[in-house]
């Protein structure tokens, strides 16, 4: 008979916060899987739990998840854990997951703190429709693409950051979403200098520029506007002139009274509107090709 592979949410920061099944759970495994051992013990031994751990991070995930794969089909139990929060994400533990679901393992959550929705849910920000970036990537390249991203993006995004990375994500969100986009700050969540700053990026930046930033942050950002693109799109089409913008899409193989029709609602303005411009333009007639 196979173990199974339980994945175990434990405190961002509040030792209050553990959840007691998770208590349980990691008392009953046959190991603990760690991200850091060191970090880990304190909240064992917190907890009077004495599993033997074995370390599981980024540099050994894939001989380690073997490892652990290993001895869950022997039959034992494996407990896995991140520093805070709830291992698999943001962390290497999605490897393990993967490895035991295609080993036919069966894989439980004990749920319980996650650094990303406790931002989201005090961030002020709206919470029906979400994306999470966790961190951003250190290159370049890679990085300004993941942004170009979410120019546009209409949902609530959320990221995480290191202290000594802050002020430099804060410049490069300027760049690309623009100074006065909405931003919560939240850092040392659950802890007791919690803190939530709601301001604008550009406001963020010049603080931050000054102040020194101490703790891990989750940046919660609104989402860009229906009535931004709208705006953007009307704007981008107004250095064509109509008689263009028409053509435009009758060159994409649509017929005029469509392409007119698309023009309007490019433009925010009504087919009749579309229709009178391209009167003034007589003797410069839109050809159908």
């Amino acid at each position: 008979m196979t173990g199974k592979l339980f994945l175990v949410a434990t405190p961002i920061g509040n030792l209050e916060d553990m959840p007691p099944r998770a208590v349980r759970i990691l008392k009953e495994a046959d190991v603990i899987a760690a991200e850091d051992t060191r970090n880990s013990i304190k909240l064992l031994n917190h907890f009077d739990i004495h599993v033997s751990m074995t370390s599981y991070h980024e540099y050994n995930k894939y001989d380690k998840g073997k490892y652990l794969v290993d001895r869950m089909l022997r039959g034992e139990t494996v407990a896995l854990i991140t520093d805070a929060g709830t291992p698999g994400i943001s962390d290497p533990g999605e490897v393990v997951v993967q490895m035991a679901a295609e080993a036919g393992i069966e894989v439980f959550s004990v749920p319980g703190p996650a650094a990303f929705v406790s931002a989201l849910i005090i961030s002020g920000m709206p919470t029906g429709s979400f994306v999470f970036e966790a961190f951003l990537s250190r290159e370049t390249k890679v990085r300004r693409q993941a942004l170009e991203r979410l120019k546009d993006e209409t949902r609530t995004m959320i990221l995480y950051e290191a202290p000594h990375h802050l002020v430099k994500t804060l410049e490069d969100l300027k760049a690309v979403l623009g100074g006065d986009r909405r931003i919560a700050i939240c850092k040392e969540l659950t802890k007791k200098h919690e803190k939530v700053l709601r301001t604008t990026i550009s406001e963020a930046a010049a603080l931050y520029a000054e102040e020194k930033p101490r703790g891990e942050y989750v940046l919660v950002i609104h989402g860009k506007t229906e009535e931004e693109l709208r705006r953007e799109s009307e704007e981008k089409w107004t250095q064509y002139s109509v008689k263009d913008h028409v053509q435009h899409y009758i060159d994409q193989g649509r017929d005029k009274k469509t392409a007119m029709k698309l023009a309007a609602a490019d433009r925010g303005c009504s087919r009749r509107d579309i229709y009178q411009a391209l009167l003034q333009d007589t003797g410069k007639g839109i050809e159908q090709r």
